[in-house]
């Protein structure tokens, strides 16, 4: 019997109809002991799991905005950089914190949005 590659079988089961297909995973289970229909339900919740995206991201800030003091007092208490430190990451931009989770994240950007500064989550 011909080997058939994953692009033929796809091909295949596209001319098929609902009933072929069914009659088909019905000869896989008898044939292989195996239900076709459980193993592409257990994968699911895995390609899910990718799709949500990062569980950690850096936290950038690239603009300080027009009063830059509140930023300036807020990269300190996150950082604990020293005052002229935390006063030219506000002037230049840069990262925050990296690897922190996205809820962590997103609870800093609001911080520094609200003092006026812009930030990126990457």
């Amino acid at each position: 019997m011909a080997k058939f590659t994953k692009d033929e079988f796809i091909s295949g089961l596209k001319e098929m109809t609902i009933l072929e297909v069914k009659e088909l995973v019905d000869a896989m289970k008898e044939e292989f002991g195996v239900d076709p229909s459980a193993v592409a339900v257990a994968a699911a919740p895995a390609a899910a799991e990718e799709a949500a995206g990062p569980s950690t991201v850096n936290v950038v800030l690239t603009s300080a905005g027009g009063n830059k003091i509140p930023v300036i007092k807020l990269v300190r208490d996150i950082t604990g950089l020293g005052l002229k430190e935390a006063k030219e990451l506000a002037d230049n931009g840069g990262n925050i914190k990296e690897n922190v989770s996205v809820d962590e994240a997103n609870e800093l950007k609001a911080k520094f949005e609200e003092a006026g500064a812009t930030v990126e989550l990457q």
